[in-house]
């Protein structure tokens, strides 16, 4: 009868898998020196990188606003920024106001600037209602002319003197827009 037990008792053990597992105990994953590490590395790469440097346009106020200052009138490139977004200029002593767009100032520009020699004066006259972005397209375009003239008086070993100025636009100009923006 030994034997008939023997038998029961290994059937059961198939059926049942015999040895039980232990239960699984529950364990706790010590995360702080994960965290100091991720932290170390990230201070690391924070201090190692270069950062952008942010671009400005630099731009110098005179003192005194209200102070006059006298300019001849040949020495001029005035632009004018119309309410309706267009861009005219004109130079010297000639009054008329030529239309022309914004993707042609920078060269315009350049060429107005060799032509006198160091000695133009950029006015910008801007109306109003114009738009903030016209203006900064604007102010890039002479940015980027002003880039090439640089350039240029490098190759030539002279020292570029920048001279630009934002003025106020006048009824008088106002009224000669209305007559060419049409």
């Amino acid at each position: 009868m030994a034997g008939a037990d023997l038998g029961e008792s290994s059937s059961k053990k198939k059926k049942g898998g015999g040895v039980k597992k232990p239960k699984r105990i529950g364990f706790k994953l010590d995360m702080t020196p994960l965290v100091d590490v991720a932290f170390l590395l990230l201070t690391f790469f924070m201090f190692a990188t270069t950062m952008a440097q942010p671009q400005i346009m630099e731009m110098q106020v005179p003192p005194d606003i209200t102070t006059p200052v006298e300019v001849a009138q040949s020495d001029l490139f005035t632009l004018y920024v119309s309410n309706k977004e267009h861009l005219f200029y004109n130079t010297g002593i000639d009054p008329t106001m030529r239309k022309i767009d914004i993707k042609d100032l920078k060269a315009l520009a350049v060429q107005k600037n060799a032509e006198r020699e160091n000695d133009l004066i950029t006015s910008l006259k801007v109306d109003p209602a114009a738009s903030y972005a016209t203006v900064v397209d604007i102010l890039d375009e002479l940015n980027l002319a002003e880039g090439e003239l640089v350039d240029s008086y490098k190759e030539k070993n002279l020292k570029r003197e920048r001279r630009f100025a934002i003025t106020p636009i006048t009824e008088e100009d106002k009224a000669e827009l209305a007559k060419v923006d049409i």
